[in-house]
């Protein structure tokens, strides 16, 4: 039992009366002796019981606490221990009831993360032994640097990590391989013994000279080889053994108290070492109020995590340093990892004016090691970057080209391209300034980044997981050094690549298709409103009545002259002030049908004043609409309602992916818009353009270099609306590249010489915007398509012409027709007339005769030429048939038609009748 113990505290069963006076409640507790002499086993045969232990060993010896550990921690009897460090201890699974009042060898992690944090470096590579120690300093670094450190600048991370078998003879090779690695920060966990291999081998090797950073925990910090410059800490009252048996009464008097308080009882702990069924519950309590204990002690802020482990530790910053006057290394204190009471947590503060660096110099190294040669990823976007693919009969790139392969990461080919452009000038331009050569390549998978969910399979199953792809995710993996594109800047991006100073300030436009005139057939008819010109034809009619009224009624009217000239002809008549007022409009001859009064002359002057203006106007407003106007664009902006409406029947979108789909993503106002918009997303933006110009895409919305420089050069393409979502295109750097400040300075300087506006002219606007200009200012040719509705209006007058003479005619005769039986029933009305007013006359006549009854030869010849003369004076008059014929009469007609040649019957249509009555003359 002697051989196991080096140290031990008892808490023994005693009366109250000899309770501490800081503890005034419970009536009786727990308190311990120590065990440090050889009389152990008489004085653990004097105990009552044992409520717990606390336990130290020298650093140097080989016993352990762990048996004690194991022992008590079987029924649950809590373990204080305050001189054991190793990384086992923290697992509860073995040491269940360990508690201890020094901090575990690889909290030293979290110093480190201060550390960093306070000179600024981001990138690092950790040494570390492979012992459990050893890969807890790299599990809890990595942890922590992921928790308690949000911001991604300030973020450490590991470049490279070094595992070594403890023992080492040799690092060299391990050298060889951090030689290659950009950072130059060295985080080393390792013991004395391995610390002293790897310091030799690495002054061997020029690593412990200037420009080097190491930053070593307390064992190595004992190496005598330890290099100059080097960055160790070692743990205030790390061998105070005094102090922390005090700190571990105080903690668990604390305990005992909080569970008194809480009416907790505190039965007997076991006795019995053999009793193995015995499980202490009061010590599985005790042990979980011990880990909330926290309390000012004698070494510093006493506290305990969830495994136990003492946090709050302080800490010396130190600092190998090497006076001139002295031939001797010392350890320099430079500074403190203390708790800050009023803050409730830890504080790191450091004199940096006290510190001297690897190779003995006060200048604080940066920290990685600048390449030269790099690795420029750029994308195929327009203007900034044209590729073409390399020919089998071409050998290389044109001048003013750079060879970019692309490697397809589907199907694992590569094949080379040429790339030129804007962003290919700006990087020959920085290559220049600030001296580095590069590689150039197209993005694998042919995207600028987008953070999205992957899946990743392992042997325990397969996880979810957001990762960038594109120029992004190359970038991220740290696979490519630059990104050399049209890359906007954007706070999703910002957060895990930086991003150099805009080289080019731009922001979110809309793309669209000047539309085309619709109503083309009526297009001399645009100049006027629908309501002027209905204005226009009443104006005619009702004008050219008044003229008509007014010219009838005047008394110098031509109607009043018509007595004086009898001839009415001249007149004006309505027709012909109908056509009066439409040839004044219409500026065309008038010959005849002009008003004579002077009061219709007025309003014919009047009149014609009117005509003139209107016609004036309507010919100004044709040439502005079918010659100089130009087509605007259908939306005036992001806040048109046609995008904002999802009812509306408009097809716009954007790339998938890209910094504008994020834009849309995060802004709420624009929610809507985006899940119309969403389903149409293009891959990309070529796609997108040219479906625009084939009308099947209605609004693209992208980025206002390219879509502008799209539009200059398509003279049927324009922008609508002001920018919105302002930002600017940056180089995308690695997260702590040592390029980024000379990148930025080298793109300022380019902005104040005027190169970045040479670059616009060469290759964005490239002359085209004159172009387009001259053509919105170029009359248009008027053709066929513009004017078409006039001539269907003069075909459509000549149909009509056609139409109504056709009319004309077709009534015409239908009135001749109707005229000539109307004639005929005249002339057969006007002979039967004739014959009865013929047959009174020989009625008359025969009665005079017979009342004479005289035999008159004289007078019968005379009758008898008369009724000669008279027999047919006219064919349409001969006499219709009497009511009674006389004996003889058609003999005596009979006979005179044949003698007589020039004798014409009657018509066909004439009634048979006896017109000769000479046979009746006595």
């Amino acid at each position: 039992m002697k051989r196991m113990f080096s140290s031990m505290l008892l808490l023994l069963a005693i009366s109250s009366s000899t309770q501490s006076q800081k503890l005034e409640y419970p009536s009786f507790f727990n308190i311990g002796g120590v065990l440090s002499n050889n009389d152990s086993e008489t004085h653990f045969s004097m105990v009552i019981a044992v409520y717990s232990v606390v336990v130290s060993h020298e650093p140097t010896g080989d016993l352990s606490p762990a048996a004690v550990s194991y022992t008590n921690g079987f029924y649950q009897i809590p373990i204080i221990g305050i001189s054991s460090r190793d990384a086992a201890f923290s697992d509860k699974n073995i040491h269940v009831s360990f508690l201890r009042t020094v901090p575990p060898y690889y909290h030293q992690a979290d110093v480190w993360l201060e550390m960093l944090s306070h000179f600024g470096y981001t990138k690092v590579i950790i040494i570390h032994s492979s012992d459990t120690d050893g890969r807890a300093v790299l599990g809890r670094f990595q942890t922590t640097s992921q928790t308690n450190y949000d911001d991604i600048d300030v973020r450490a991370t590991v470049e490279s990590i070094i595992e070594f078998e403890p023992k080492l003879e040799s690092f060299t090779e391990n050298l060889i391989e951090m030689k290659t690695a950009q950072s130059r920060v060295y985080l080393l966990y390792a013991n004395e013994e391995d610390s002293y291999v790897i310091f030799r081998d690495a002054s061997q090797n020029n690593m412990t000279e200037a420009g080097h950073i190491w930053i070593v925990t307390e064992q190595a910090l004992k190496a005598n080889n330890t290099p100059i410059g080097v960055l160790g800490l070692k743990l205030n009252y790390a061998n105070s053994e005094n102090e922390h048996i005090r700190d571990a009464i105080y903690v668990l008097a604390s305990a005992i108290k909080e569970m008194m308080a809480h009416n907790e009882t505190i039965t007997e702990a076991p006795k019995d070492c053999d009793d193995t069924g015995a499980i202490w519950e009061s010590g599985r309590k005790m042990f979980n109020y011990l880990k909330t204990r926290n309390i000012r002690g004698l070494t510093g802020q006493v506290a305990f995590d969830s495994n136990g482990d003492r946090i709050y530790a302080e800490y010396d910053v130190i600092n190998v340093q090497q006076p001139a006057s002295s031939l001797v290394k010392k350890n320099i204190k430079v500074g403190s990892f203390f708790y800050d009471s009023e803050k409730g947590r830890m504080k790191l503060k450091i004199n940096d004016t006290l510190l001297i660096w690897p190779g003995n110099t006060e200048k604080k190294p940066e920290g990685i090691m600048i390449p030269t040669h790099l690795k420029v990823l750029t994308i195929e976007e327009k203007p900034f970057v044209y590729v073409r693919r390399l020919q089998d009969d071409e050998i290389d790139c044109e001048d003013d080209e750079i060879v970019c392969p692309h490697f397809n990461s589907t199907d694992g080919n590569e094949n080379d391209y040429c790339c030129k452009g804007y962003c290919i000038d700006l990087l020959k331009a920085l290559a220049q300034r600030i001296n580095f050569t590069y590689d150039l390549a197209l993005s694998p998978d042919g995207q600028f980044g987008h953070y999205q969910l992957k899946n990743h399979t392992t042997g325990i199953g397969t996880t979810v997981k957001k990762e960038w792809n594109g120029l992004i995710g190359e970038l991220v993996a740290e696979r490519a050094d630059l990104i050399v594109a049209p890359l906007t800047i954007n706070p999703e991006r910002a957060e895990f690549i930086e991003f150099s100073k805009p080289f080019k300030y731009q922001g979110i436009t809309i793309l669209e298709k000047k539309p085309s005139r619709s109503s083309t057939l009526v297009s001399f008819l645009q100049p006027f409103s629908n309501t002027l010109w209905i204005l226009v034809m009443v104006s005619v009619h009702v004008v050219a009545l008044v003229l008509y009224l007014l010219d009838r009624f005047s008394p110098f009217g031509r109607f009043k002259l018509t007595t004086n000239d009898g001839n009415e002809e001249d007149a004006l008549n309505l027709s012909s002030a109908i056509w009066f007022a439409w040839g004044v409009l219409l500026n065309s001859g008038i010959g005849e049908g002009t008003p004579r009064s002077f009061s219709a002359r007025v309003l014919g002057m009047v009149w014609a004043g009117f005509a003139m203006i209107i016609v004036a106007s309507y010919t100004a407003n044709l040439a502005a609409f079918l010659v100089l106007e130009r087509p605007k664009t259908k939306l005036s902006g992001i806040n048109d309602a046609r995008l904002r409406n999802t009812m509306e029947n408009l097809t716009c979108a954007t790339v998938k992916g890209s910094a504008v789909d994020m834009y849309f993503r995060r802004q709420v106002e624009l929610s809507n818009m985006y899940r119309t918009m969403e389903a149409n997303n293009y891959e990309t933006a070529e796609k997108a353009i040219q479906d625009v110009k084939d009308g099947k895409l209605m609004a693209f919305i992208w980025d206002s270099s390219r879509l502008e420089h799209e539009a200059a050069k398509d003279c049927e393409l324009v922008t609508a609306g002001e920018l919105f979502g302002r930002s600017g295109y940056g180089i995308g750097l690695q997260k702590g590249s040592p390029w980024t400040d000379a990148v930025t300075l080298a793109i300022l300087d380019f902005h104040e010489s005027g190169f970045m506006e040479s670059l616009d002219k060469d290759w964005i606007f490239h002359g085209n915007i004159q172009q387009c200009e001259q053509f919105e200012k170029t009359p248009n040719t008027l053709g066929l398509k513009n004017m078409a509705g006039v001539f269907i209006l003069v075909g459509a007058g000549i149909v009509g012409g056609i139409g109504l003479i056709i009319i004309e005619v077709i009534y015409k005769k239908h009135q001749i027709k109707k005229q000539k039986k109307m004639d005929i029933a005249r002339n057969a009305a006007d002979k039967w007339r004739g014959t009865i007013e013929k047959r009174k006359t020989l009625r008359a006549s025969l009665a005079m005769q017979r009342q004479y009854n005289v035999g008159l030869n004289s007078v019968s010849k005379s009758i008898s030429q008369v009724v000669e003369k008279t027999r047919y004076p006219k064919v349409n008059q001969l006499p219709r048939a009497p009511e009674r014929a006389w004996p003889g009469d058609h003999e005596i007609a009979r006979n005179r038609r044949t003698n007589d040649h020039s004798f014409k019957p009657p018509p066909r249509y004439m009634p048979t009748y006896a017109t000769d009555v000479s046979h009746l003359v006595v």
